[in-house]
């Protein structure tokens, strides 16, 4: 049976997990979401866009002047999906 009373919104070209972030959108993860990257699944995704096709990780224990993960853009094909 599907659930009907709350539908899933579309997936945006830009979403970030970071809720200072203006790509942040609170309803998405409501649900779980899932990255494919180059045909494999990533779970360390702090940020994506599918238009420009890039995601943005966590670079290894690196962390940035305010004490948040440094993240490092990587380039490809990125897919998003809810599990």
């Amino acid at each position: 049976m599907t659930d009907t009373t709350n539908p899933r919104p579309a997936l945006p070209d830009h979403l970030s997990t970071d809720p200072r972030s203006p790509h942040h959108a609170p309803a998405v993860f409501e649900f779980e979401i899932g990255i494919l990257f180059n045909d494999k699944e990533r779970f360390d995704v702090e940020e994506y866009c599918l238009s420009e096709g890039w995601i943005k990780v966590p670079a290894n224990k690196t962390l940035d002047r305010k004490g948040k993960p440094l993240l490092i853009k990587i380039k490809g094909k990125v897919e998003a999906f809810y599990k």
